[in-house]
């Protein structure tokens, strides 16, 4: 069922008092798609599934207690890439597969430096 007019009124004043309010968040909801959110959280489990990795190679013949903690960050890191794959489909990992031959891995995992100086950048 369509919104009445009166509804799409109080609709367009609420988003338009929340731009005017807070820009920032604004843009963040307007960017942030369940594609790009799922995305870097498989990035992240990628991420986390070659330390445990490295881990378990580096730990194994001398602790044995680490290796398995190792094991343990590469079984959660393997149910964090699952669970956001099944929440993107295909079409979503068809559009990462896609951004990450275009951009390569450093598009793919987005500049981090970048961020990381914006967000500790000090007025001096």
């Amino acid at each position: 069922m369509p919104l009445s007019e009166e509804e799409q009124r109080i609709l367009y004043e609420i988003e338009r008092s929340f731009y005017e309010q807070d820009p920032e968040s604004a843009e963040k909801f307007r960017s942030e798609t369940v594609y790009s959110h799922s995305g870097r959280y498989i990035k992240w489990g990628a991420a986390g599934l070659c330390a445990g990795l490295v881990i378990i190679i580096v730990s194994f013949t001398t602790n044995t207690a680490v290796a398995l903690g190792g094991f343990a960050v590469m079984l959660v890191s393997g149910v964090l890439i699952q669970r956001n794959a099944r929440r993107m489909g295909r079409a979503g990992l068809a559009d990462l597969a896609a951004a990450s031959r275009e951009h390569g891995l450093t598009g793919m995992m987005g500049d981090v430096r970048q961020k990381l100086r914006h967000r500790f950048h000090r007025e001096t």
